[in-house]
């Protein structure tokens, strides 16, 4: 019953102390300043009170200043993470949308190759027919479109294989975001160990 005893008192301490600044000592001292204060019998005694109270005032009023602005401060960093948070969300979605139309083009241009060889299987029967110079133009016609699907295969495959290095890339900022998220956590919970320990 002691050690639950003891765990009550350092929990009610520390929500009463707030980072462990010192707060509730602080206000302690200003109540003892204030009875003195009360009873002093000479005016130096109780002016000597009064400027103890006054320092002790604006102590108290600094330390809630400096809550207030880590307070504030905490919340600025909770909306930038939620920011960045969700600008990955968004450029991980892009990422995917563009893997998808790569995709796309890589089946049409494996359809469009499949047409390619079917034409060249049409352009070898028309060959053996004796009007040669028609089907000369058409085989013509043929190398050029076959040119034409070649720089567009490269390009697709290019394209692909950027994609695949730029969602490499996000990947890693992702990791990298949630160790450094993982490591503010980690640090955080160590120093509120930490803090019971210094009271």
């Amino acid at each position: 019953m002691g050690a639950v005893t003891d765990d009550e008192v350092i929990r009610k301490r520390l929500l009463i102390d707030g980072d462990g600044a010192g707060d509730d000592r602080r206000i302690n001292v200003l109540l003892k300043s204030f009875t003195k204060w009360c009873s002093s019998g000479s005016p130096e005694d109780g002016f000597t009170q009064y400027q103890r109270m006054l320092g002790t005032l604006a102590q108290c009023e600094f330390s809630m200043g400096k809550t207030l602005l880590v307070y504030d401060m905490n919340l600025r960093e909770m909306e930038n993470y939620e920011k960045i948070y969700t600008d990955i969300e968004q450029s991980i979605t892009s990422a995917h949308e563009k893997i998808s139309e790569c995709k796309k083009e890589i089946m049409r241009a494996k359809r469009i190759r499949k047409n390619r060889q079917e034409y060249d299987a049409l352009a070898k029967v028309i060959q053996q027919h004796p009007d040669r110079h028609e089907t000369l133009k058409q085989l013509e016609a043929l190398d050029k479109e076959l040119q034409q699907l070649s720089h567009i295969k490269e390009n697709v495959e290019d394209k692909l294989e950027l994609r695949k290095k730029q969602f490499h890339v996000l990947l890693s900022t992702i990791q990298e975001l949630q160790q450094t998220l993982d490591n503010d956590e980690k640090s955080e919970n160590e120093e509120s160990q930490e803090s019971p320990m210094d009271n």
